[in-house]
């Protein structure tokens, strides 16, 4: 006993004791039938084969047990009880099948990939009509089940599953289609009116590319129309016909003694789920031809029929077929086939996400997508690309040069081994699963049945993730690299696209000019210098990347542009190979609009911003603003000390513009940034005119942290609206109010012509056309408008506020914030400010009429002319005027007696006017969505244009472009404009109720 343990030990089984005593049960079995021999010595070696000897020998027990056929195979032994014990031990199901009905051993025997399908048909005819006691439907199952066994059979018995893997898919794929049709044969005979009815049975997917599992749903359409001779009309023909769908879905999903087959799936019909279960030619033809979707029409490319009338087929197919070959000419056909394959592993279950070997990343969905889209894309003018399988898909391609020889091998071995994976993780109980399993026992039974019965749990899982990594490289390679093929010397196992198909491919994508964006690749991959070589590695990847942003062409020119701008630059083309993340970050900046990659062609140093995300955060104003005084310091006068700023405020920008594509920067994050950048701007061109000022006087050489103070007048800036608040927007002026106080025994003249020459000499540096962006500063706001004096003194401005300022200058004041200048004038300024911005009492019935008086004086004539106020972010209703002036109102109303809101933020306004109980919760919460939504699609407008915008634009291409920015999947414009008509419809509820006191 204990030499035959130590054998069973070394034969894999895992439990030695168990497997003695169930060779005893054995020897007694063989005993007991009729005839048969002692059980062979050489049996335990046999149990070794199979994936799980423990289990085989078990269900060997069973079936000998039995009698029949079985002992006879023991006492044998041999091929035929190899076969057998390989089954048992890769499959429990078909072992309880076999103990059920042992009458089909002969099946396994004999194998089942040599039937045509002709023989298939016939058997299971034959074995519903002979059924005896049965029921027609389950002796359908019973025979498939047959077919089953002996495919099985074959499979685990071949020395290299992967090589007859496409046999295998076909053998089940004829076996699903002979079941389907004696299904319809069962449906003929029990609905009544058949006989008026042809209908064909359209098989999808894996059954359609007769590359089936084990187990799966088998995807079908029903096509009907009225048989010869039949006096029934259509509505007629669709109601027969859907009882006979009904009738043929029962047959096979049915559970009955006998199990069921598999489900069969009409889900993707017309209109789906919702859709009538079968339709006419006709019907059908209209319905793709006006409505459906890229992926409906993709999913037709393996449509074949699989039972019933061929004539209704071929009608079907010639209505369907011309459609599906030019659905690659749609707009955006390839984009929205990423987004529906990155939703799909998107909705993988967490739990499951890294066990998936059908939908998770690289696996098998990965392939099929892959060469289906690149059979669609180049099938359309290349018939021979047109096959129905994914192997032969993907033969087709490397054969006629869309895929290199070497990929499509790498990718060949790594499909061939997953299905194979799938079908043994299937067979152990005949389920649909394609997920692997979590405990040890059934991943070194797995190992077994798909490696051989010397390989361990660790050896499939290497084999698996070597699979899985090279699936997801070819995926991302495979539809970007052979572009660069038809413009540049590869390798000679490289595909080489000609001209035509690189073109139609780059128009798949996405990219509007491929003629351009051929010169382009061209540029960038000719040659053979390091430049050259590295760009040929990154492209492949950056063109999918290009082509998930909103404007693919742009995207490649601006990587063209900066590449050849920084030309061999040591950093540059190293940090897009090796930092993470780097790439797709460029990628997404660079397709994303014309804001930013404009600032990066201008400046394309600022590039190395893209190397690591900690990069992205913008740097406190307090250091900003040291960082700006010490590069301006070392500049040899006030333009080049100002152009410093201008350059500082400009990497900001980018800095800001980069992080708020990428990352999705909270719209209050990109306001503080962009106000915090332009208020250190403007400080230092004030410095560096006051220090030039102070030279062209003699005063000698002053350091810029210092020159204000050197002044014979002492400076304050104020700034209103956006800057104020840290809520400006890319587009932004700079609104400020500038006063002065002469110092003590200054002549008042000399102070106020250098106070105006200090802020004129900034205002007209920063604004001067050069390589930056300009910094528009904007004085309008100053005491009698553009009339008044550039600067005046602090006491004129008491005198003018205290005597002749108006209500609406009070209300600018809420919005006005002290940014450059001595701290006791800032304090004396607010001092002047609060009583008329936060009056005590509030403000009068008189002075709230005459703000909405403004108001609506604003709206009707400050709108562009012909401008639609729906359209409008900013003076539109619901707009951002709307909101500022109703949280203005409040504040003016309640401020002196609510702090909170003494504050030039709209927002924080806003929401301490809700907590303060001013506002409703619901009215403050569409006031605070709304004003977001607006100051958001500013900020994506001008980033997508490249300047300031305030109107929705009717452009459906720019909507989309802004709409991509938003985080909106591709094609959403209409789902961001009808989102702001919404969000601004509601907040102008609010307004119209709160500010106007309409009800």
């Amino acid at each position: 006993m204990a030499t035959l343990a130590s054998q069973a030990a070394r034969a894999g089984f895992t439990d030695a004791a168990r497997a003695v005593a169930d060779l005893d049960d054995l020897t007694s079995a063989m005993a007991r039938a009729d005839g048969a021999a002692p059980v062979p010595t050489g049996l335990v070696d046999v149990l070794a084969q199979a994936a799980d000897p423990d289990a085989a020998l078990a269900c060997l027990v069973r079936l000998v047990a039995a009698g029949g056929e079985v002992p006879g195979i023991v006492e044998r032994g041999g091929e035929p009880l190899l076969r057998l014990v390989r089954v048992l031990g890769a499959s429990r199901a078909l072992g309880d099948h076999l103990a059920r009905h042992p009458d089909q051993l002969a099946a396994m025997v004999t194998g089942g990939l040599r039937a045509t399908a002709e023989e298939v048909l016939a058997t299971l005819r034959a074995a519903v009509t002979e059924r005896g006691g049965q029921s027609a439907d389950d002796a359908l199952k019973v025979a498939y089940r047959g077919r089953l066994l002996g495919i099985a059979a074959d499979d685990l018995a071949a020395a290299d599953p992967a090589a007859i893997l496409p046999d295998v898919g076909v053998a089940l794929a004829d076996a699903a289609d002979a079941a389907l049709q004696v299904a319809l044969d069962i449906a003929q005979r029990d609905v009544p009116g058949a006989a008026g009815v042809a209908m064909s049975v359209i098989v999808l997917g894996k059954t359609g590319g007769r590359e089936l599992n084990y187990i799966s749903d088998v995807d079908v359409l029903y096509v009907v129309e009225p048989a010869a001779g039949s006096p029934l009309g259509e509505a007629e023909v669709v109601a027969v016909g859907t009882r006979l769908a009904a009738r043929l879905q029962q047959v096979c999903g049915g559970v009955t003694t006998e199990g069921s087959l598999w489900q069969v799936d009409a889900g993707l019909r017309p209109e789906g789920r919702n859709g009538p279960l079968v339709r006419t030619a006709a019907s059908h033809g209209a319905y793709y031809q006006r409505w459906a979707k890229p992926w409906e029409l993709q999913a037709m490319l393996k449509a074949r029929v699989g039972a019933g009338d061929r004539d209704v087929a071929r009608r079907w197919q010639d209505e369907i077929e011309p459609l599906v070959w030019s659905v690659a000419e749609r707009e955006g056909f390839v984009e929205a086939a990423r987004a529906m394959r990155r939703r799909v592993v998107e909705h993988i279950p967490l739990r499951d996400a890294d066990r998936q070997i059908k939908l998770g990343r690289g696996g098998l969905r990965d392939v099929e997508f892959a060469v289906q889209l690149l059979q669609l894309v180049h099938g359309r003018i290349d018939d021979r690309l047109r096959s129905t399988s994914t192997l032969g898909g993907l033969e087709a391609l490397t054969t006629f040069g869309y895929v290199g020889r070497e990929d499509g091998a790498d990718l060949d071995r790594a499909y061939r081994f997953l299905r194979v994976l799938e079908h043994r993780l299937q067979l152990q109980r005949l389920t649909r699963t394609h997920v692997l399993p979590t405990d040890d026992a059934a991943w070194r039974r797995l190992a077994r049945a798909v490696l051989g019965p010397r390989a361990t749990p660790d050896d499939l899982r290497a084999r698996w993730r070597e699979h899985q990594l090279t699936v997801t490289r070819l995926h991302e390679k495979l539809f970007y690299r052979p572009l660069l093929t038809a413009v540049a010397r590869l390798s000679v196992a490289d595909v080489r696209l000609t001209p035509e198909a690189a073109r139609a491919r780059l128009r798949a994508l996405g990219y509007s000019d491929p003629d351009g964006a051929l010169r382009h690749l061209g540029a960038l991959t000719a040659g053979v210098s390091r430049r050259a070589i590295i760009q040929r590695t990154l492209l492949p990847v950056l063109l999918g990347y290009f082509a998930d942003g909103a404007d693919p062409d742009a995207g490649l020119l601006g990587f063209r542009r900066i590449s050849e701008a920084l030309g061999n630059t040591h950093w540059y083309l190293r940090m897009l190979r090796d930092s993470a993340g780097a790439g797709e970050r460029f990628a997404a900046v660079l397709a994303s609009g014309r804001l930013v990659p404009d600032l990066l062609t201008a400046a394309p140093d600022t590039a190395l911003l893209l190397g690591d995300g900690d990069r992205l955060r913008p740097p406190a104003i307090d250091s900003l603003r040291v960082e700006a005084l010490a590069v301006a310091e070392r500049t040899g006068d006030a333009t080049e000390a100002i152009r410093a700023a201008r350059v500082l405020h400009r990497r900001e920008v980018i800095r800001t513009g980069i992080a708020d594509v990428t990352e999705g920067l909270p719209v209050m994050a990109v306001g503080a940034a962009l106000s915090g950048s332009a208020t250190v701007a403007l400080e230092v061109a004030l410095r560096a005119a006051a220090r030039s000022w102070l030279t062209a006087r003699g005063e000698g050489t002053v350091g810029l942290a210092h020159a204000l103070e050197a002044l014979p007048t002492r400076i304050l800036v104020v700034g209103f609206g956006s800057v104020a608040g840290e809520e400006s927007s890319y587009g932004s002026d700079i609104d400020v109010v500038a006063v002065h106080e002469p110092r003590p025994d200054t002549d008042l003249e000399v102070a106020a012509g250098c106070a105006r020459d200090v802020v004129a000499l900034a205002r007209q540096a920063l604004r001067h056309p050069t390589a930056e962006p300009p910094i528009e500063v904007d004085a309008a706001l100053r005491p009698e408008g553009r009339g008044g004096e550039l600067v005046r003194s602090f006491d004129a401005l008491v005198v003018y506020y205290q005597r002749r300022s108006q209500p609406w200058e009070h209300q600018a004041l809420l919005r006005a914030r002290p940014l450059i200048g001595p701290a006791d004038l800032a304090d004396r300024f607010v001092a002047l400010a609060d009583p008329m911005r936060y009056p005590v009492g509030g403000i009068s019935d008189a002075v709230v009429a005459e703000i909405r008086r403004i108001k609506a004086r604003v709206e009707a004539e400050r709108l562009p002319r012909g401008g639609d106020p729906h359209r409008h972010v900013k003076l539109g209703r619901g707009g951002l005027s709307d909101i500022e002036w109703t949280v203005q109102l409040l504040q003016l109303q309640h401020a002196h007696e609510v702090p909170t809101l003494r504050t030039p933020s709209t927002r924080r306004a806003l929401m301490a006017a809700r907590d303060a109980g001013l506002l409703g919760g619901d009215d403050a919460a569409r006031l605070e969505s709304a004003w977001r939504f607006a100051a958001r699609m500013r900020d994506a407008m001008t980033l997508w244009r490249g300047r300031p915008m305030d109107a929705v634009p009717v452009d459906r291409r720019d909507l989309d472009g802004i709409a991509r920015l938003f985080g909106f999947t591709p094609g959403s414009a209409s789902a961001l404009e009808d989102e702001w008509l919404r969000m601004a419809r509601r907040a102008r509820t609010v307004v119209e109720r709160v500010f106007f006191g309409w009800q």
